[in-house]
């Protein structure tokens, strides 16, 4: 079959999971002889995207409202003049603007449409979209319950379930920095060494539950002094009074000995080494849970809430590590049990970033053979 050229188009390439899982794919597609094109608002991971060899065309299809619909037009002709094999569309904006374009489209010269259900979002018209493809993704088997139970006008055979995925190459078992990045890291975070590090790594947003972190370490600290808990994320700028209003917590609660803040971080291999025990506090159900598989990729142990993506994870890779959802008795105990005899996760070959990639570009090469229309 001859090369095929794919659009994805998301809101922003900034960070977080939707961000990676596009530009996993378009490296894929581009190692396999692909054309590959993303749509967005633009971002700090743009560099990246087209230093991998895709494309990148900037569209303002991030913000929610009424006047980004004047968008639909030119991202149509836009559309007409790539002539692709395959519009795949990751958010609910960009997806509404990509399918409101398509539509339109000559139905025998237009791209097969895909979507991929990335978030658990509130069950509404507008989230809809997302299974309005002729192909929709679902990234876990969590998200595959969720659509089959929310959206019963989407039929079953035309959802494919793709877990997410880690290379164990990136997030190696048992991986070391080099000695020039611990030397930094010691020089940055003097305050860890000696400790037994509990981290709480995610954007720093109020579903990450940050407070249950601090409660935790607070009624730890004293029955066991070596602890010490590691933020690890940065806030995008909309979340800077947030960031705020979770140090002042730190100092307000008498934990400023016993908190560090790293920011953003872009190695996150080598962060997570470092750190002993890694936490997943949302405080709602995650899609996937991504941070927690790199963790367990590295060998690090992971706690989190037994809901979603994470406890997919976790009833696979880590069973200790799986926490009644809201229960922070139950989290206290047993990360006072893990202190007191810890553990790690074997090596798992399970959720690889290949296979991942490997089963969408054969979506992708099977869809762009097909006569598809969305009923």
């Amino acid at each position: 079959m001859s090369p095929l050229t794919v659009v994805q188009t998301l809101p922003a390439l900034e960070s977080g999971g939707v961000e990676r899982c596009t530009l996993e794919t378009a490296r894929a597609l581009v190692a396999a002889g692909h054309r590959s094109i993303v749509i967005s608002s633009g971002g700090r991971l743009v560099e990246q995207l087209v230093r991998e060899g895709s494309e990148h065309i900037l569209l303002p299809v991030k913000r929610k409202s009424l006047l980004s619909l004047l968008q639909v037009a030119p991202l149509r002709r836009l559309l007409e003049n790539i002539r692709p094999d395959i519009l795949h569309a990751r958010s609910r904006m960009p997806a509404w603007l990509a399918w409101l374009a398509w539509r339109k489209m000559d139905v025998a010269t237009r791209p097969r449409f895909i979507t991929t259900v990335h978030g658990l979002h509130s069950v509404s018209p507008y989230s809809a979209i997302m299974v309005k493809g002729e192909a929709v993704i679902a990234g876990s088997e969590t998200v595959r319950r969720y659509i089959t139970d929310n959206y019963p006008q989407c039929p079953p055979e035309r959802i494919h379930l793709i877990p997410e995925g880690v290379d164990p190459t990136e997030f190696p078992y048992g991986h070391q920095p080099s000695p020039a990045w611990l030397q930094q890291w010691r020089n940055d975070f003097p305050e860890l060494a000696d400790k037994t590090v509990l981290a709480l790594p995610g954007r720093l947003t109020r579903l990450k539950g940050h407070d249950t972190f601090l409660r935790l370490i607070a009624a730890l600290k004293t029955e066991f002094p070596q602890i010490h808990g590691l933020i690890v994320g940065g806030a995008e700028a909309k979340k800077a009074a947030y960031a705020e209003e979770l140090k002042a917590a730190v100092s307000k609660t008498g934990l400023k000995d016993h908190i560090s803040f790293t920011g953003h971080r872009s190695d996150m291999q080598d962060v997570l080494s470092q750190c002993d025990l890694v936490f997943s506090l949302s405080t709602q159900a995650e899609t996937f849970g991504r941070t927690v598989l790199e963790a367990i990729r590295l060998g690090k142990p992971v706690m989190g809430w037994d809901r979603g993506g994470v406890g997919d994870i976790l009833a696979t890779c880590y069973p200790r590590g799986r926490v009644t959802p809201e229960d922070e008795s139950a989290l206290l105990s047993q990360v006072s049990a893990w202190l007191q005899a810890p553990d790690v996760p074997p090596p798992s070959t399970a959720f690889l970033l290949s296979t991942m990639c490997d089963e969408t570009l054969a979506l992708y090469q099977s869809l762009a053979g097909t006569d598809l229309t969305t009923k």
